[in-house]
């Protein structure tokens, strides 16, 4: 049985929401799936991306085949990173203690420049309003 990670559509008409969820690739897109994961939505600036690290860590060392929008997904929450790492230590490159503290620097450094990038979009979107504008009174210096 061929398994995949994917998304699975939800929220209304031109409002996306989507579950990431292990199924059988024969299964329609959101129908019948094995195991949710996460959630991500697309709709928020940044998108929002809850996921179960260590569920999809499993799901992919049993094989399972992530779709590309998905692939991205799990690359950008680190969890190919992880993979990577825990097959190195597999073949005996380093020990399990180094590629956490690898993967734990990485994280730091990732969530780093998540947030740097966050400030600059708000710090953007700040600068890109336009200014509201007060009406001053004019004072007369002669009232008699």
């Amino acid at each position: 049985m061929a398994v995949k990670i994917r998304l699975q559509r939800h929220g209304s008409k031109k409002r996306p929401f989507y579950f990431i969820v292990v199924a059988d690739a024969r299964a329609p897109r959101d129908g019948k799936f094995i195991q949710k994961i996460g959630t991500y939505n697309p709709l928020t600036v940044p998108a929002t991306i809850q996921l179960d690290r260590q569920k999809a860590l499993e799901w992919l060392h049993k094989g399972a085949e992530p779709t590309d929008t998905v692939r991205r997904i799990l690359s950008f929450k680190g969890v190919l990173y992880l993979k990577h790492l825990l097959r190195g230590v597999k073949l005996g490159l380093f020990d399990e203690v180094a590629a956490m503290q690898k993967f734990q620097k990485w994280h730091e450094e990732h969530e780093a420049h998540v947030r740097r990038r966050n400030d600059e979009h708000k710090k953007s979107k700040l600068a890109s309003r336009p200014q509201s504008v007060r009406r001053v009174e004019p004072t007369s210096s002669t009232e008699a």
